[in-house]
Formats: C-alpha cells, structure tokens, sequence
C-alpha cells in the first residue's frame, strides 16, 4: 500500500474503529476479492464491534492499494459518507499489476470513474451474459441526448445488480453518453429518515472536489436532498448516469425525479409509472443457462466444467440456474470443496436458513432475501400470495383457476396478479392467451417451506374451493383452466388429504371420460400408480379395474372423434366396478333412445397385453426399454423418437429426429443419450433428459442403416450399427468421436441386425447374405461364421434364407437367430445348433429377442402374433394375440418381467411375461354360421385346431366337437333344426354332421377349396360353391349332387330364394358374372355380365324385384328381375365396393367399400341419399379400420350396422354414428343379426367370440 494511503489510514483508525461495523463491510470486500474468507472469519470471532473494526483495519494495512479502494468503495455503499471523505483525497493509483488484476481488462480511466461513482467491482467469480448486457447498453445508449429511465428488473438473485454494474463497464458507453461520470447508490428497503442518509451521502460524492463554496451542509430533509442532487446533476454533471441499485417502491424513486438520466434495478416492473420521462425496460432471465451456471461452479473450485460431480448440474437443476444460488452454493464449495452432496441435500430439503451467504449480498441467508419481497405487499396480498404455495414446479397456471382459488372475480384476479408480476414476485407467460402465471422454483420452495404447517388445508381450501365452483357440473370447455382442473384435482385432493373425495373422483367412470377426452389416457394411468397408494387403502381391486380399463383402451382413448367411454367399459369382465357403473349409465342413457351393446359372454381378460400405446401416427419399427426398466423409447415410420413413462404410457419426450423414416432406437448404458438411425444414412445422439441432439455421426453409411444398439456395460462404452451397405455395413462408433472407431468387413449383402454379448466381447451380425458372424469387438476381427442358409435345403443360391436378427442367451454361452420361420439355437464356442423351433408356415419371424433372466424367447411374427417359447426345450409357451398388423420387433424389460411389441398398427402393446395365456386356449375362425331360435342363438364355427364347434350362446356349452381334419376348414353352415351342420375344406371335401351324434356324411365332388355352403330351409339339400368355378346341389343323405357350371372363375357366394313356385340361386364369381339358376332343373336361367372386375357382393330385394351387386371396378349396380336389365349404375367409391344390402322395405340400397366408407343409395331413382364415415381415417388408414365387410338393416330400416376393423351401428336417416363396438382383433367378415336387431354376434381375426346384446331401456 502506498505510504500516503497507509499514513491516512492510521490517522483515521480511531475514528473508523469508534463507528464503523465490520461485518457489513466485509462482505464487499469479500466480493472484491480483497480479503478471504478465513480472514473474514478471524474478525468476526472478535469479541465487540470495536475489536472487530480494529482487526479488520489491522488486516487491510498489511495489504496493497487494492484494500485502501475497497474500503472505501465500501464506506460508500454502506452511507459512511463522513468516513469516506476521511480517505477521499488520499485514494491510491493502482500499479499497473494492480490495474490488471482489479480492473479485469477494463481501462484504468474507466475503472476509476466506476471507483470514484461507487459502482461494485467485479464479484470474485463473474460469468458474462452478454445478450443481457448489450440489450441494457442499447436501452442506455437512448439516454445519450435526453435523461430518462432504464429499468433493469427480476426477481430476488437473478444478477440484476451485477448487470447493471457491468453494462456501464464500457469505455465507449461513458465516453459518447456519460462523460460526466457514473454515481451508484444502493436503495433498497429504506424508512424515509434511511432514505434521506443514503441521498446525503450521494450529495456529499458529488460535492467532493468542488470549492468550499460549494460545500453545504447535509441537506435536513429529502425534498432539500432531492433539490441538491437536481442543482448539483444538471449544473455540474449533465451528462452522468446516476445508477439506483434495488428499489422498492415508487415513493423512493419520486425523490429521485430530478430530469436526469437513471438506470435502476428493481423487483418491482411498475415502479416507473409514477415518473416523468421516458422510460424503457429490460428484463432480467430468472435463471443463467445450465453451462453458464456449471462455469460458475468451476470458477469458485478451480476447476472445469466438464470435470466438475455428478451433483454440480443436479445443483444447477435444483436451484434453476438462480446466479445469487449458484453463487452461494459456488462460495460454500471453494471452503469446503468435499461438500457437493451435503449442499445439494440442503437444496433438496430447502433448508435455506443452511445456506449461509458468503459474498456481498444484503441478506444473510436465502430465507430472509424472499421474505423481503412478501413484506411490501399488503396483509391480503400476502394471504392471497401464500396461496400459491400449493401451486406445481414447472406448471403455468391460468387466472381463472386463481379466480376459483380465491373467490374473486377474473378481472379482480388478474389486477394482483400484475401486481405480483410487477413486483417479480410471480412471472407471468406471454406467448399463450389467456395468460398463464408461474413461480421460479426458489421461490415456490421459499413458500412451500414458509407455510409447510398449512400446505394441507391450502390443498383442502382448493379442492372445496372446486366443488363449489363446479358444483351442477365439470369443467367441459378444454382450455388452459379447464386442463389445468383435470390435470391437478387429484394431486390437491391427495395432498391435502382428502382420500374419500380422491376415491369418488378416481372410481368414477364420469372423471375417466372427461379427463381422458382432455387429457388423454396416459395422465389418467399415471394418476392410478401415482395414488395408488391411497387408493389401495379403500379398495386396492377397484383401482386395478380402473387402471387396467384404461391400460388395455387407452390407445382408442386417443382417436378421434372420441369414443364413448360407457360402451369400452362395457367391455370389461362383468365383476368389474367400470363395468358396474358402464351398465348402469348405458341403461339410463338407452332410456333416452341410446344404443348400447353388452358383451355378454365376456371371458377370462389374462390374455390380454397389460397396456397398449398409440405413440405414432405410422408404424412403429422398433421399441426398448431403458436400462432400468422405467422407460421405453419408440421410433417408426412418423421419422419421430418418443420416450414414455413404462408404467403409463405418459409422453416424456418426442423428437423430430430424422428426414425419413427412424428405423432402430437404443438407450446408452447409463440411460442418459439415446442413439437413433434411420433410412437418411444418418445415426444421431441425443440427450434424454433435455430432448436435445448432441451430435450427428458422420455420414460413413451409404444406405439405410438397419439397427444401433449400445454395449451392455458402461465400462467401455461402444456404438454398433449395421446397414444395407455391400461391404461397410457394420461400424462399431465411440459416442464421443464423429467419425467411427472400426469397421467389421466380412458381409457381402445388408445387414439387419447387430448385438453384443451380454460381457460386450462380441458382436453378433445378422445378415441377407444368409449368415450370423461373431466378430471380436476389440479387434474387429471375424471369429466365427454360422451359415444359417444350409438349414433350409429348399434354397437356392439365388434365393437365400435372410437373418432377420440375434440374440443372445442369458449367460452368452448360446447365440440365437431367426429366418424365414424358424429360429436356431447355436453354441457359442461350437457353432453348434442345439435345436430348431419353426413357427406356422404361413408366417414368417420378424424379431427375436432372449429374456435376461431365462429361457424364455419372444419372437414376432408377421401374423400379427407374438409367441413365447423355452429355447432349451423347443416348446411353445404362450401367444399373445392383439396387434392388428405385422409385429416388428419384441423386447423384454431388464428384469424379464416385461415384454413389448412393436407393430405396423402404430401401437405398442406391454405384456406380463407370467400372465399371458397359453397356447390350450382355442380360439375359433371367422367362417361361422349361427340360427336363432327360441330366445338362444347356436353357433357352428371352426376353431384353431381345425375342428368344428357347435356351441349354445346362453351357456357356451359346446353340443358338437369333430376331430381335427387335414385339410383347413372354410366356410361352415347349420339347418334350420339345428340338427345337421356342414363344412367345406380347402381340399374341396364338404362334410355333413349329424348334432349332436356325430354321425358324418362325406361329399366329393369340388377339385378345390370350398368357398360357401348353405342348407334349403328342409335341411334336406346342401349347397356349396368352390374355388373350382361350380356350384354343387346336394341331395346330402343319398349323395345325388347337381352339378351347374358355367362361371369360369371361382366362385365365392351365392344367394338363395325359396320361392313358392321353384327356387332359385343367384351365383356370382371373380369372372364379372352373375348367374341366375333354376334348382329344380338344374338349368342357367340368365348369365349376366354385370362389371368388368370381380363381383365382390350381390343381394336381392326381399320382394324379388331387385337385386343389386358390387365389384371390384368400384362401381355398385341396381338390376330388375323382371327385364334381367340394370336399373341403376351407382357411382362414387373410391376403392373396391366390398358389400351391400337392401333395405327391408327395399326403398335403399346400403353399399361399403374396401376405404372403410358407406353409401346409402334411393333405389327409387339411385339418387345417393348418405355417406356414413368417419371426419378421419383410423390407425388402419380407413374409416372402419379396414373393408367393410357386412352390413344389415334393422326391421323397421332405422338403423344400419356394418363390419370392418370394428362393429358400427348408424342412423340411415341422418348418416351419423350411433354406435362403435371394438374388437380385441381386427378384419371382421361378417356379423349375424337376430331376427329382433337385439343380439349380434361376430368373430375377430384372433378368434374371439363377441355375443352383444343391445342393452334394454329403449325402443329403436
């Protein structure tokens, strides 16, 4: 310290030490880096006030200039005006070491007009912001030629004051606007008298240097101040900046309208209204940004970003980028540098009152720095503030909820809220309408911590502040408060606990319906498993029948128009509380004339998948879960990766990821990145957690890349992916290069699929050249070779077996693989194959996957199935039936508890592994026929071993079983007595059994397989028609047949009519024809050319005067039987017309078409009266999930139901839905319809029977 400043120092020491107090001092010195922290710690251990004084000054004249300036600066900013005159005159020149170090880069003539004006140096660790600082130069730049206001404004510790500081930091900012100097003076919260201390020490600044003219006594009140510091800025400094640090309220800032130019900081935005001028604003972020925050942390400890703990950014998590928190924490750490966990618990914990300050801030602990914001509202404001002490981290919430909350009107509401806004106490979102409120994270713990003792009745208060708010009905209006009520009734309810009006909310089939069609399934799922705790306590098989209701319908919870909730959840097994109360609303609302059907045979539901997912519009390639089994991620043909939540199905992140479609996804090991490749070459990074990319491998690649996956380990972490390349098609990637680390030559065709053992030694390929190779992951190298091709001595060269995909067992001693329809079990060490499991002919393995935990092996398969098998005994153990389209890919969880399939019906399906069925189950087959007699319904049907069932509806008593047969069955028939039933096969055999003796009568005659058979109404005649292009008439008891040819296409149907006079036969083939025979002569009575594509359907009137039929040419036609000549030629459908029926009083023709779309025609003069569909395609990319299939009139011809990928019923006068019934399985081929239009039954594509019943309460 120079001899001059040091000399000054000790003759003022007696004086310093009588009055000044140290501790506030220190802290700016702190901050300056002037003194440490142990030495600030050895003053404050002083016994009194004096001694602490003395020993701080003993400290400071041991060291150099830089201590003399800060005490000084220090004097300054706490109002020891008189004291710092003491030491004005002899203030040192910094050495040039000096400059450097204290300036930071600032020039010296810069720094000694911020010196000599008060402004704070530099904190000791200091991050720039330097969009924020150039947004308050350019607002200060405005002041260069007129004064006026620049108002830097935030909320408590957003750095404001060390913003302002460091935006006047500018040498070409003073020189051009504020030559005439800078002045400071901190506010803050101040009485009047405060007040008036704090402007006589600004007089007395500007008074330095000025002749002992000018010298005045303090001024002796604030109007007297206010008028010198007008004389004294606009006389002797026009063209300064007078900075106001934390102001507070509006009375302060008056005192300071004297015409000049002001920056000032504040919590408050509107502080300025009450000023003359002009004024712009800039707003202060409420937090710095996750690296900038993490900087911040290095500085304090020495260190790097990249190297900092674990707990650093959950720190910066916690305390959301907050630079006064992180500052805090940062000083805390540089003492004590081991304590990364014990602050972050503080944190977690909000034990603010532990985090102690260690820099120059007003406050000594957070606590006390947001109480000071609460204490200049009004006592009601402050209630009214304390209210939100039971708002949600991160949820903006609409005003209208608030308006609920507390009983005022909107208008009222919203005037607090922008007094909150202005005073930073709230924030406030701009971008949405209506506006949506938030609190900072640290501002919500501060009140949560604050009113903990009374966080239960501010719930309670809510949740009855709802009820009477919404007492005659619910919120239905959609918008942000509507959503916001769906969204958080139950976590009020729970959090203040009150369970029995959770359980009334949470088991109401009405809080389902309204929330799902608002919010979607996954909430509702979530909130199950979130309170299922509470809920458990009143009826744990309640909440499960909730859960699960929602679990297994939640995708269709997801189309729109939405479905109707009462008819899914009549659905559900009879036991059921959701089907207790489906069935109770369905009978009211049918009361009214609504249409609701029961299932009335409803069977065992374990079968099913335990949740099902509709996460993209497209396919959905592939599917995994993360390595600890909470998540799972998807990507598929909609070029996007989605991550869900595993016990709900909620959406945690989605991702445009690629330009074309994303074909394989993989979590790393730790579950913090994601990979994604897809068919635009490229393989992608991307964090999990933020949802943002990382990096973009180079594009080494030059086809589709099939499959990526991680290693299983994190100690060495690697990525594989493989592609349709020739020669480079597998690469082997380190997740911090872009370019790849090796590539593994050895296939010649495309590879499908890559994993690595489960100890990441090897890597298995699986390849379209027909082989599975080893390859050494360290070197890269080939290690063994397995020609799977040579299994399969029905290839040729040309055509080989492709290897879909591998996986590894358990233990890594065997690898398994898939092609065509079998999946090989090898010896790793060996190659040898241990056992082959085919699967059906029919179908071909799309993925394979080992559980890790078992032997138990899931594999996709292309019939829409997913089958379970022991790969060390070879046999089946489950199917899991559901998906409607070709499954892609099957994975089990970490823990093997869990299975997934992805298919092309854009669903995930999640299956527990110990619950899905076994394959003795017998489903049956879609080629049934069923009589309705005497109040029961009997259904003849073939089932999945090949048999014929006859079974009783009422009882589901099976009266008739045949043996299995050779050859498959394709259509079946019942009499009208219920006494003989038939069969036709694929090999042309029709069989005749007698029920329920069993007695058989074999009929040959057809060469191919037999498409349909009927019974005349005697039962004593049988007719069928066959792929052989013949219709056979059949005298079934003695074997005389009738032989009528004439088609020379298969022919799939035909239509009798008994008639008093002769019966007919109208007969109708892919040829285009439909033919008209006498059955009595046998004879061809009209041959008919009707389309030049397939007749798809045919049905005559029921007067006999019409018949109409459809064709694959999409066109329908009308004809007369009487002139053999078309009436009609019914135009419109876009795709093949599939199906038709008349109308009972034959006035409208119903046809359907293979776009899921339905025409209502007049047959008075073919006029299209309706078009029944849907405003959008479904998840099959039709309007009735697929073709449509059957349709049938109801007597009085009121209402039409018709089959596609589901059961439709609609009004034929006005076009509109009435009703939808969805199946388990999809592509239905018929519905029968009893003679009343009150019971329905249908068979779906896995075999399930569905009997509905139209529930009673109203007529038609």
């Amino acid at each position: 310290m120079e001899e001059r400043a040091r000399s000054c120092l000790l003759r003022s020491k007696a004086t310093l030490e009588q009055d000044i107090k140290a501790s506030y001092l220190m802290d700016h010195m702190v901050s300056d880096g002037v003194l440490t922290n142990d030495e600030e710690a050895m003053v404050l251990n002083k016994v009194n006030r004096r001694e602490q004084a003395a020993a701080l000054l003993e400290v400071l004249l041991r060291k150099d200039n830089r201590a003399y300036i800060s005490l000084y600066n220090a004097l300054i900013r706490e109002s020891y005006g008189d004291l710092a005159n003491l030491l004005h005159s002899d203030l040192p020149l910094l050495s040039p070491e000096g400059e450097k170090s204290f300036a930071d880069g600032v020039s010296p003539s810069v720094q000694a007009i911020l010196s000599d004006g008060g402004v704070p140096q530099r904190p000791v660790v200091f991050v720039s912001r330097p969009a924020l600082l150039n947004l308050i130069r350019q607002k200060l730049y405005q002041l260069q030629k007129t004064p006026g206001w620049v108002t830097v404004f935030g909320m408590a510790g957003s750095g404001k004051s060390v913003m302002a500081a460091e935006a006047v930091r500018d040498h070409a900012l003073i020189k051009e606007c504020f030559p005439d100097g800078i002045h400071w003076l901190s506010v803050g919260q101040c009485e009047r008298a405060d007040l008036l201390v704090r402007m006589q020490s600004l007089c007395f600044r500007l008074e330095q240097g000025q002749s002992s003219e000018a010298s005045h006594r303090p001024p002796c009140s604030v109007e007297e101040a206010k008028e010198r510091l007008r004389f004294l800025i606009l006389r002797r400094f026009p063209r300064s900046l007078l900075i106001l640090d934390d102001v507070w309220d509006s009375s302060a800032l008056r005192s300071f309208d004297i015409q000049c130019r002001v920056l000032l900081t504040t919590r408050n935005r509107g502080l300025t209204d009450s000023v003359s001028g002009t004024r712009s604003e800039v707003p202060v972020e409420n937090g710095l940004d996750e690296d900038k925050a993490l900087e911040i942390l290095a500085l304090y400890v020495n260190g790097k970003p990249q190297k900092l703990p674990d707990q650093a950014r959950s720190i910066v998590t916690e305390c959301k980028g907050s630079p006064l928190v992180v500052s805090l924490i940062g000083a805390l750490l540089r003492e004590f540098p081991d304590r990364w966990s014990y602050y972050l618990r503080l944190l977690q914990r909000k034990q603010f009152k532990r985090i102690r300050k260690s820099s120059s801030y007003d406050y000594e602990a957070l606590d006390q720095a947001m109480d000071a914001s609460l204490q200049v509202l009004t006592p009601e404001h402050q209630n009214l503030y304390r209210d939100l002490s039971i708002m949600q981290k991160d949820i903006k919430v609409p005003a209208m909820v608030l308006s609920v909350l507390w009983g005022l009107e909107l208008e009222e509401v919203e005037d607090v809220l922008q007094e909150f806004v202005n005073k930073s106490l709230l924030f406030r979102d701009c971008n949405q309408r209506p506006y949506l409120y938030y609190l900072h994270d640290l501002q919500l713990d501060f009140l949560t911590e604050q009113n903990r003792d009374q966080i239960a009745e501010l719930h309670k208060k809510m949740v009855r502040q709802y009820q009477q708010f919404y007492n005659e009905s619910p919120p239905r209006s959609g918008d942000k408060e509507c959503s916001y009520w769906y969204h958080f009734l139950p976590y009020h309810m729970a959090k203040a606990g009150l369970s029995k009006e959770l359980y009334s909310l949470m088991f109401s089939l009405d809080w389902v319906k309204e929330k799902a069609q608002i919010m979607g399934s996954a909430h509702l799922i979530n909130d199950y498993v979130e309170y299922g705790e509470i809920l458990d306590k009143e009826n744990s098989e309640v909440r499960l029948q909730f859960q699960e209701f929602l679990s297994l319908n939640g995708h269709q919870l997801e189309q729109r128009p939405f479905p109707d909730v009462v008819q899914l959840a009549l659905s559900q097994p009879a036991c059921s509380e959701v089907y207790r109360q489906a069935l109770m609303q369905a009978q009211r609302r049918a009361s009214r004339g609504q249409l609701y059907l029961d299932w009335v045979n409803k069977n065992n539901r374990d079968s099913l998948s335990r949740l099902v997912m509709h996460p993209h519009q497209g396919s959905v390639y592939y599917a995994c879960f993360s390595k600890d089994g909470s998540k799972i991620a998807s990507c598929g043909a909609s070029k996007t990766l989605r991550v869900f939540k595993t016990t709900s199905g909620e959406k945690l992140l989605e991702l445009q990821a690629h330009d074309e479609e994303v074909l394989c996804c993989a979590f790393s090991p730790d579950d913090r990145q994601i990979a994604t490749c897809s068919s635009d070459r490229k393989v992608k990074l991307w964090n999990v957690e933020r949802g943002i990319l990382i990096k973009v491998f180079g594009e080494e690649h030059e086809e589709q890349i099939n499959h990526c996956q991680f290693t299983n380990t994190g100690r060495r972490v690697l990525l594989a992916t493989c592609s349709n390349d020739k020669f480079t098609n597998t690469k082997l990637w380190n997740p911090n290069k872009l370019t790849s680390q090796n590539t593994m030559f050895g296939h010649m065709e495309p590879v499908n699929h890559c994993c690595f053992s489960p100890n990441d030694a090897y890597l298995a390929t699986s390849s379209s050249d027909g082989t599975l190779k080893l390859f050494e992951v360290s070197s890269a190298n080939e290690w063994k070779s397995i020609d799977v091709n040579s299994f399969f001595p029905e290839s040729d060269d040309e055509v080989k077996a492709i290897v879909k995909c591998s996986t590894w067992s358990a233990d890594g001693s065997q690898i398994i693989c898939a092609a065509r329809n079998a999946v090989f079990v090898f010896d790793v060490k060996t190659s040898d194959m241990l056992l082959e499991m085919k699967t059906s002919r029919q179908s071909t393995i799309q993925y394979c996957h080992a559980c890790p935990n078992s032997s138990l092996l899931a594999v996709a398969l292309s019939h829409y199935t997913v089958e379970l098998w022991n790969f060390e005994t070879s046999k089946k153990k489950a199917e899991c039936n559901g998906h409607l389209s070709w499954v892609h890919c099957v994975q089990f969880s970490p823990d093997g508890s869990l299975l997934l399939s992805s298919s092309d019906d854009q669903t995930i399906r999640l299956w527990e592994t110990d619950r899905v069925h076994t394959t003795s189950a017998v489903a049956l087959k879609r080629d049934t026929d069923v009589l309705f007699s005497l109040g029961d319904v009997t259904i003849v049907a073939a089932d999945s071993r090949n048999r014929l069932q006859v079974q009783t509806a009422s009882t589901g008593a099976i009266l008739f079983e045949s043996e299995e047969l050779p050859s498959r069955i394709r259509c079946t028939c019942i009499s009208r007595n219920a006494a003989f039933v038939s069969l036709g096969t694929e090999d042309g055999s029709v069989q005749v059994f007698e029920v329920p003796s069993g007695k058989t009568v074999k009929l040959s005659g057809h060469t191919r397989t037999v498409h349909h058979c009927q019974f005349t109404d005697d039962g004593e005649t049988l007719i069928t028609s066959s792929e052989d292009a013949t219709v056979r008439v059949w005298k079934w008891r003695t074997g005389e047949c009738l032989l009528l040819e004439g088609h020379k296409e298969p022919v799939r149907k035909f239509h009798l009519i008994n008639s008093s006079s002769s019966p007919h036969l109208f007969s109708w083939s892919f040829d285009g024809t439909v033919k008209v025979w006498d059955l009595n002569r046998g004879q061809m009575q009209q041959d008919l050319e009707c389309h030049k594509g397939a007749v798809l359907s045919c049905d005559v009137s029921s007067d006999g005067w019409l018949f109409a039929t459809t064709s694959a040419d999409r066109t329908a036609k009308v004809w007369s039987s009487a002139s053999w000549e078309m009436t009609f030629l019914l135009k419109g459908h876009k795709d093949c017309v599939r199906s038709c029926r008349f109308s009972w009083d034959n006035k409208r023709l119903a046809t359907g078409d293979d776009n899921g779309e339905i025409r209502l025609w007049s047959t008075l003069d073919g006029a299209l009266l309706k078009i029944c569909s849907r405003d959008t395609k479904d998840s099959m990319d039709s309007f009735h999930g697929g073709w449509v299939t059957d349709l049938h009139f109801s007597p009085d011809d009121a209402v039409l139901v018709s089959t596609g990928g589901y059961v439709k019923w609609w009004s034929v006068e006005t076009g509109e839905s009435l009703q939808t019934f969805s199946t388990m399985g999809a592509n239905l081929k018929k519905i029968h319809v009893s003679p009343d239009f009150n019971t329905f039954l249908t068979v779906d594509s896995i075999g399930i029977l569905y009997i509905l019943k139209k529930v009673e309460g109203g007529g038609w």
